[in-house]
């Protein structure tokens, strides 16, 4: 049962207009949520919210500061922390940068969220590293190979530290490759980086031999695991959000071009990139045991749905 109280309460959404956190704001303005955004449009664009910008709070202010991120939380019962720089490569040429918006920007929103309510941390399957055992479980030891991973687990552990300071629920959902309509190329975006060229014409690049394994999820399966884990109070702790299945980028790359009727057409072959893990796959038997999470959009579809979104905008 959904937790109805909660849809009277103030949730602060910090990185509200990136391209999850976008769909998360709509997607609690539609679930009657009182909705407030930090962001400081740095990645994220006004014109991701903009259907919604008259139902919401905006601040436009920046995470790694203090006293902005303390004035964003005034009053707010709830808070999604998604704001955060994701790309692994750039982590690697820039790991202060990363150290200041990812570390810094959640030490700031876990010591200044105070109160009973719950601070949902968007953290990622990069913590992980390369796996020592397929499907990856939250127990898994954290071995991060990037910068950006290193963040994120530096994250986790301030969250932890500061809910048991300051009294909240602390949520901690490590996402796997994350896909859907409105994904820019930096967030794990080869499924976007794929469906960009094939439609140019362009072959699709892969970096490696395509053997390497990912774990794609759709948006709005994200989207409900978020809300769900705020409305269960079962939901403590730390939980994996994926499909559950794992994909091999030489097969993702036949799926993209099946779907535009390319199958003739072969990816290119590039050297491997630094950081990258070679497979990585949910195991997501504990969220759905404690709130029901069931990723439902299969990746075909998906993929389906996003060519037909380019195809019908450029008038096709």
């Amino acid at each position: 049962m959904r937790g109805e109280g909660l849809k009277s309460r103030e949730i602060l959404v910090t990185g509200g207009a990136g391209f999850i956190g976008s769909h998360l704001v709509k997607g609690l303005v539609k679930r009657g949520y009182s909705v407030r955004v930090l962001d400081n449009f740095s990645t994220g664009s006004i014109e991701n919210i903009e259907e919604v910008k008259d139902s919401i709070d905006l601040i436009e202010g920046d995470v790694r500061d203090y006293e902005t991120v303390k004035r964003a939380l005034q009053g707010a019962e709830a808070v999604v922390h998604l704001a955060a720089l994701i790309s692994v490569s750039e982590s690697i040429e820039k790991p202060d940068l990363y150290f200041e918006v990812n570390v810094r920007g959640t030490y700031n929103v876990s010591k200044a969220f105070e109160g009973n309510g719950e601070l949902v941390f968007i953290s990622s399957s990069a913590v992980y590293g390369d796996p020592l055992y397929i499907p990856i479980d939250e127990d898994h030891p954290l071995n991060p190979k990037s910068p950006y991973g290193a963040s994120k687990a530096a994250g986790e552990g301030f969250v932890k530290a500061f809910s048991e300071l300051n009294g909240y629920r602390p949520i901690i959902l490590r996402l796997f490759n994350v896909y859907g309509p409105g994904q820019s190329k930096a967030y794990a975006g080869v499924i976007t980086e794929f469906i960009s060229r094939v439609s140019m014409g362009e072959r699709p690049v892969i970096f490696g031999n395509g053997d390497q394994t990912r774990d794609f999820v759709h948006v709005s399966d994200v989207i409900e695991a978020i809300a769900s884990a705020m409305e269960r109070e079962k939901a403590r702790g730390t939980y994996n959000i994926g499909s559950g299945r794992e994909v091999r980028i030489n097969d993702l790359a036949r799926l993209v071009l099946k779907a535009f009727g390319k199958e003739e057409m072969s990816p290119i072959h590039a050297p491997p990139r630094a950081g990258d893990i070679r497979r990585s796959t949910a195991n997501i038997k504990k969220a759905m045991e404690d709130f029901g999470f069931q990723p439902r959009v299969e990746l075909e579809k998906g993929i389906e749905d996003l060519v037909n979104r380019l195809e019908k905008t450029r008038g096709r």
